[in-house]
């Protein structure tokens, strides 16, 4: 995956902390348009939809929408909030245009993740059988509520949850379907693909809905996956401390993995460190130009630096 890379070894506290609130769209260039999130969402990478309670270091859709940090709206408090109503429509735009894709970390209160970088999602997390769910409910299975729901939207095509209770005879309460619905979306199973006010969330088997995507991520493996989205969270954050990365990628894999992955990197010198303050923290490192060789009588030409990840 190809990023950019921003390493001075003199960082200090403030100057991470603007450079974050710029490339957050903190700084009063709030996203409008289609374009702009578009824009946004490629350079970021991914974004929390709203604030934690509990902060998180990850950029969120509606801090952009609205140009500020200044009091956003929670989840839980953005229906009453015009602004998270507004930016709520925005990002449906995304999911609808496939611009954007849905990754469930923080409870109902998703990532949104660029087109780009959503296949190394898809082989961190997602199955490699798409199409079939494992038949038990322990270990790696799925319950059966989910298995069935499972499969009326494979046979059925997009639903509502209300459309889904009735393909499932209305004996399912909200609550458990809305647990069945959670289990198959954190494993990247299905995907909300449409909203309106009145049916709330439409649902649709992932390897329909984007079936290059998914392609892609099954060619992805873990290791590969997961060093591809340290690299783009660590261009999205600036810097961070290995906790914070550790803490951030812990809610989709081990933190053993995790200090795998930032090991690997590290000795590959695609990450390195810089203090700031008195904390290491890690970056993605400058990249390494590969000078062609002299050949006699000739002067070397410059060459631009070949950005990859």
């Amino acid at each position: 995956m190809a990023v950019t890379k921003d390493h001075d070894p003199a960082m200090i506290e403030p100057d991470i902390q603007q450079l974050r609130r710029e490339k957050w769209r903190l700084e009063g260039r709030a996203i409008r348009t289609l374009d702009e999130a578009r824009d946004f969402l490629d350079q970021v990478g991914f974004c929390l939809m709203y604030p934690e309670r509990q902060p998180v270091l990850v950029p969120t859709f509606v801090g952009a929408y609205v140009g500020g940090d200044d009091r956003l709206p929670t989840m839980q408090h953005a229906f009453a909030d015009p602004r998270a109503q507004q930016a709520t429509e925005l990002m449906v735009r995304l999911l609808r245009e496939k611009a954007a894709f849905e990754a469930r970390l923080f409870g109902e209160n998703t990532l949104l993740v660029s087109a780009s970088v959503f296949p190394y999602f898809y082989g961190l997390v997602g199955d490699r059988d798409p199409r079939h769910l494992a038949k038990s409910a322990g270990g790696s299975g799925y319950s059966p509520l989910a298995q069935d729901t499972f499969e009326q939207i494979r046979q059925r095509g997009a639903m509502s949850k209300s459309q889904l209770r009735d393909a499932l005879g209305g004996a399912p309460s909200p609550a458990a379907l809305d647990r069945a619905l959670g289990e198959l979306w954190s494993r990247l199973r299905i995907t909300r693909v449409d909203y309106n006010r009145e049916e709330g969330a439409f649902w649709d088997v992932l390897y329909r809905w984007a079936p290059e995507a998914v392609r892609e991520g099954m060619q992805v493996s873990v290791p590969e996956a997961l060093s591809a989205l340290i690299s783009k969270y660590l261009e999205c954050v600036v810097a961070a401390e290995p906790t914070e990365v550790a803490d951030f990628f812990g809610h989709l894999v081990s933190r053993s993995k995790v200090n795998d992955a930032i090991k690997a990197l590290l000795a590959a010198r695609e990450l390195g460190f810089v203090v700031i303050g008195n904390k290491s923290h890690l970056q993605v490192a400058p990249p390494r130009v590969a000078m062609p060789p002299l050949q006699v009588g000739k002067r070397p030409t410059r060459r631009k630096p070949q950005v990859g990840g």
